[in-house]
């Protein structure tokens, strides 16, 4: 693309806009173009930071730093690459290990992960790619390590970052410079790229 969809709204002297970014500058050290471009209407924003807060609160044994593996591992599968660079950089200031950021893609067989992140990961791959990859076997392993609210808080990750891959893809969402930073660290070995989202 030759540039977004519709660019982020710049508004600084918007009150609500500025409660967005305060809120992003804590998590993430800036706020997403996609939210800024969300807030043209900002009762989509606002819709999706209360699903967002609801999503990322734990309330089980799902940890924060494992919900933005399994935000990773979703985006990867639908092929977002904004999404991959946010998630990734979102696990590292959750508390995900040098290893287990290191090492995701390996998650099957690697030591830093364990049976039940392995089977969050499983589930979070065949829930996110097209047709649902979602099997009895997947689903029976994730019920042996997680209760039924944890399953429903990952599933509501992965749901929460179908939106997110969509909309970044179809909009062509630039990348924040904080944002390629962590991709280029954390995911260009691998082949990652900024791709579309860079003008």
């Amino acid at each position: 693309m030759k540039q977004p969809l519709v660019r982020p709204k710049e508004d600084t002297t918007d009150k609500e806009l500025q409660g967005l970014i305060t809120f992003y500058n804590e998590t993430l050290g800036f706020c997403p173009n996609s939210v800024l471009t969300m807030h043209h209407r900002p009762k989509i924003a606002y819709a999706f930071i209360e699903m967002n807060k609801a999503v990322m609160e734990n309330q089980g044994k799902v940890t924060s730093a494992l919900k933005r593996l399994i935000a990773y591992i979703s985006s990867n599968a639908t092929g977002c690459r904004y999404c991959e660079a946010h998630a990734i950089r979102a696990a590292e200031r959750y508390g995900a290990s040098q290893e287990q950021v290191e090492n995701i893609w390996d998650y099957p067989n690697h030591p830093a992960f364990n049976e039940a992140e392995r089977a969050a990961l499983d589930l979070s791959l065949a829930a996110s790619i097209v047709p649902n990859g979602v099997t009895d076997a997947i689903a029976q392993n994730a019920r042996k390590y997680w209760n039924e609210g944890e399953i429903v808080e990952i599933l509501g990750v992965i749901a929460l970052f179908g939106y997110l891959n969509r909309w970044n893809d179809s909009m062509g969402t630039q990348m924040e410079d904080g944002a390629i930073a962590s991709g280029e660290e954390l995911l260009a070995k691998r082949g990652w790229e900024v791709g579309k989202h860079k003008y």
